[in-house]
């Protein structure tokens, strides 16, 4: 039987991680290794700084005491399967709000996919756009989209292969909208995200400063051909957009070697 570990950003007891462990349970053996606590938009973070300790709360379910999605992944690998055996595939989510455009250097959902192709299994992001954050989980989102498109994917993929090569994975984003509603399935490029700075100055009752930093609205530009993940979600598709971990700008080092020159 296939074997899927699964990780995410908001913590080991987190609803989408629920669902989709509901949703795959019965397609592969599941092992899930999971920050104790949420690690959201903790990027690509490595604890090197103190030891991390990991619980098995049940079988094949484990928890990281203050550990991110990289280490979940990275400890899990090396110490969860045999020497010479690695899992067919990691899932990291399902987080809950959007993963795009320049989100996804800063999302720790993203970073459990770019940890698990480093070391050179397959992986994918998943994540549940909402509308609104809070409203929608008080709701009890049934995660009926999410769940039906991470099935079809993982059956795809465990049938005939993963799309990409070494170092990309695939990074999803999930319309909050119910299953029925959904026009289908895009796949997409990164867009350019327009942010702003929320950040909130108060005083602690001692009159000390600190600094709370917000959630910005999703706002980005738009591109010429319509065909990035934000106006995907909004024009209510699925957004796929394959990511890979070399960021370098090759287009550039030409003018760079010119530009050194004179």
């Amino acid at each position: 039987m296939k074997q899927i570990l699964l990780t995410n950003d908001d913590g080991f007891d987190a609803v989408g991680l629920k669902a989709l462990i509901e949703a795959l349970s019965s397609i592969a053996k599941i092992i899930v290794v999971a920050p104790a606590k949420n690690k959201s938009a903790c990027g690509h973070s490595l604890t090197l700084d103190k030891p991390l300790r990991m619980d098995c709360l049940k079988d094949d379910f484990y928890k990281i005491d203050d550990g991110s999605p990289t280490d979940c992944v990275f400890i899990s690998i090396s110490n969860l399967f045999k020497e010479g055996y690695k899992p067919d595939l990691v899932i990291s989510g399902i987080n809950i709000g959007a993963n795009m455009g320049e989100d996804i250097t800063y999302s720790g959902t993203a970073a459990g996919a770019m940890e698990a192709v480093i070391h050179g299994v397959p992986a994918i992001a998943i994540s549940q756009v909402c509308r609104d954050r809070c409203q929608d989980i008080q709701n009890n989102w049934d995660f009926e989209l999410a769940k039906k498109t991470i099935i079809e994917l993982v059956t795809k993929i465990f049938s005939n292969n993963f799309p990409l090569d070494e170092r990309k994975f695939l990074n999803v984003n999930i319309p909050p909208i119910k299953a029925d509603e959904c026009n289908g399935i895009k796949v997409t490029k990164a867009g350019y995200r327009e942010y702003g700075n929320d950040t909130h100055r108060h005083l602690n009752p001692r009159g000390e400063e600190f600094y709370w930093i917000g959630l910005h609205p999703l706002i980005w530009r738009e591109s010429q051909n319509k065909d990035c993940d934000f106006e995907a979600i909004k024009a209510n598709y699925v957004s796929i957009t394959p990511v890979m971990l070399d960021m370098t700008s090759y287009n550039d080092i030409k003018s760079m070697e010119n530009w050194l020159t004179k």
